[in-house]
């Protein structure tokens, strides 16, 4: 019983004997197949077992194997671009184009789609992350003390911030802010380190649609009180190394580094690409 592979002359002896009422077992003994073949085989078609419909299914189906890609140059085109150029990871894509993102692997390892691993996010690999080494302070609200609509995402108005820097050079920065609810991102040029400025136009430009804003312990948010005096908005401070209590917005932060990857100064990004990034970030499905 080394093989499952039934020939014609397999079925007509399977069609003999069955229509002579011998059991399944009888059947796979004599043809010496398991009995579990011959179960299936005799259960392919619905209705009384016949060897020539039984083969004439074989074919067809066999026919049907290493059939044609359903990869057209159109999806190709969308694909290659999704991930390449608005940084979409590869579930994302298989979510918006109906097909499983197992099979758009396939096609990468493959060659059938000009991406590398180098496109993927994090290179395909997952990092942990490493500690921060930009200074912090210990004061201000803590998140525990935060209200709870602001943790149950079912209300605007809550923003999550942080810092992306350039790398270890001094340089420029960018500001990030994730709203809570809608999962609105907004990048926004520093110049050097300080994010007061820009928080206060934040404020001003978003009005009572700023509500609250979470951050963690980076120096850029030492002059808290400061924020709070002339905004009106209360911050809160996440736990330390603890990146999920600002999961909308490490999230993106993680995004934001295809377009932007560790050690590119960000004085280098021009302000049309920065307005180009954001639609990018806010055109994205959420669920991935």
């Amino acid at each position: 019983m080394g093989t499952t592979i039934l020939s014609f002359e397999d079925r007509v002896v399977i069609e003999t004997l069955h229509h002579e009422k011998h059991s399944l077992q009888y059947i796979a003994d004599y043809l010496g197949f398991s009995k579990t073949t011959i179960f299936n085989e005799v259960h392919r078609l619905a209705g009384e077992y016949h060897a020539v419909k039984a083969q004439t299914d074989h074919e067809v189906k066999l026919s049907h194997r290493g059939r044609k890609t359903i990869l057209t140059t159109n999806l190709k085109r969308l694909i290659e671009e999704k991930i390449k150029i608005q940084k979409w990871s590869i579930e994302q894509v298989a979510h918006v184009v109906r097909i499983t993102y197992k099979t758009i692997y396939n096609w990468i390892d493959q060659g059938l789609l000009d991406i590398n691993v180098t496109d993927l996010p994090d290179h395909g690999i997952h990092r942990k992350r490493s500690k921060e080494t930009r200074g912090s302070f210990s004061h201000g609200r803590s998140i525990e003390d935060c209200p709870a609509e602001i943790s149950d995402h079912n209300t605007s108005g809550h923003f999550e911030a942080d810092t992306v820097l350039s790398g270890k050079r001094k340089g420029q920065a960018v500001a990030t802010f994730v709203e809570r609810k809608s999962r609105l991102t907004i990048v926004k040029r520093l110049n050097g380190r300080d994010s007061i400025s820009i928080i206060l136009e934040l404020a001003n430009q978003l009005g009572d649609n700023l509500k609250t804003l979470t951050v963690d312990y980076g120096k850029e948010f030492a002059n808290y009180n400061l924020i709070e005096e002339q905004t009106g908005v209360p911050l809160y401070f996440t736990h330390a190394y603890s990146p999920h209590e600002r999961g909308s917005n490490e999230n993106r932060n993680r995004v934001l580094r295809r377009f932007i990857p560790k050690g590119q100064p960000i004085d280098e990004i021009t302000d049309d690409e920065l307005i180009q990034i954001n639609w990018y970030l806010n055109s994205r499905p959420l669920t991935t």
